[in-house]
């Protein structure tokens, strides 16, 4: 217990009543650090893992915190949680950058009876993500591309390692909830071949309980120019919902359990 008191991790912040990261009302903490860069990041200051202030001084990213710290705050809204069905959900940045830590808080949560979520990109090693999952009860991977050239070139790195863990996750005998979500870029992975691609890929998998198309945003621009970023994607526009539609019938072809 001890060792887990003292742990202490980089968090960007917590957000209370959150009501779009699992079900019920949850508390979401996100983490800060995350190995990819993905031009559509609508949180790009949770990407690097240490402390950062914007340009002008006035913003500062991230804080130390400790496992104990972390838990008095999800503790303030336990009433919720029970009435809603909600929880803690870990977010990023990554978790698995960050996998002791994260393990210690989801052990924690649970210890407590809270029920809890987690929202990743599955760039990790598999022992850390391995050893976190008898703690968790919904997991949400992302799921970008599936082909590697689109990933490298739009989120800075290889998605074998991605793809790779979610074949294991998909033979874990860990009685977690498996989400993947795939947010819809217009033209990066909204082609029908690439579509198909994802179509395929998630219909391979027996243990998804359902995937979720999200539409593109722009909600996290502002920061980069803040940061003193460059933003790639300033001229994509969201998906229009028709454009959903038409992209998420594609997908039902493959399988059926897809949303938006």
């Amino acid at each position: 217990v001890m060792a887990s008191e003292q742990l202490a991790g980089m968090v960007l912040r917590i957000e209370r009543s959150s009501i779009h990261d699992g079900d019920g009302m949850r508390t979401v903490v996100f983490l800060k650090g995350c190995p990819l860069h993905c031009q559509w990041c609508s949180t790009p200051e949770s990407q690097k893992s240490g402390i950062e202030t914007t340009q002008d001084g006035e913003t500062t990213y991230g804080r130390k915190m400790t496992v104990p710290q972390v838990m008095n705050e999800i503790r303030k809204d336990s009433p919720f949680y029970f009435m809603s069905g909600g929880g803690m959900t870990i977010s990023g940045g990554e978790l698995l950058s960050q996998p002791c830590f994260a393990r210690a808080l989801l052990q924690s949560s649970l210890q407590e009876g809270i029920s809890t979520a987690v929202e990743t990109s599955l760039f990790g090693s598999w022992t850390a993500l391995s050893g976190m999952l008898p703690y968790i009860g919904t997991l949400f991977a992302d799921l970008k591309c599936v082909s590697n050239d689109l990933h490298k070139n739009y989120c800075g790195i290889c998605n074998s390692v991605i793809l790779d863990n979610m074949k294991k996750l998909d033979n874990s005998p860990e009685p977690f909830r498996f989400v993947i979500r795939t947010p819809l870029i217009p033209g990066v992975n909204d082609s029908l071949e690439e579509l198909a691609k994802i179509g395929s890929f998630c219909k391979g998998l027996k243990k998804l309980d359902h995937l979720q198309l999200l539409p593109y945003h722009r909600l996290g621009a502002g920061t980069y120019a803040k940061l003193g970023r460059p933003y790639r994607l300033a001229g994509t526009p969201a998906p229009s919902p028709e454009h959903m539609e038409e992209c998420l019938a594609t997908l039902k072809t493959y399988l059926p359990n897809v949303s938006l």
